[in-house]
């Protein structure tokens, strides 16, 4: 029973595929963006099954060379002088 069991997952293990991350899309409103205040950046994956699921800083890397980040939050400073920042949202696999 034992060998069938194994066999049977092995079978199926040769089948499943793990889903990839196709693309990555930012959803922000760029005028919703607040000084002094933690600013949530939300990215959205699309996978390769076309399922679209919400990234994390577990699986993106932010950086800003104007502001701070910490997780998806960008932090602006509160005297913040520019009209704009660059944001770089980068897929880490």
């Amino acid at each position: 029973m034992k060998k069938y069991l194994l066999g049977l997952c092995l079978f199926c293990s040769f089948f499943a595929k793990a889903q990839k991350v196709e693309s990555i899309y930012v959803n922000l409103y760029t005028d919703s963006l607040k000084k002094g205040q933690h600013n949530y950046i939300n990215i959205d994956g699309k996978m390769s099954n076309g399922r679209w699921v919400p990234m994390t800083a577990k699986e993106i890397e932010f950086s800003c060379s104007q502001a701070v980040f910490q997780g998806n939050e960008l932090i602006i400073p509160a005297d913040f002088k520019p009209e704009k920042v660059t944001v770089k949202a980068v897929l880490k696999s």
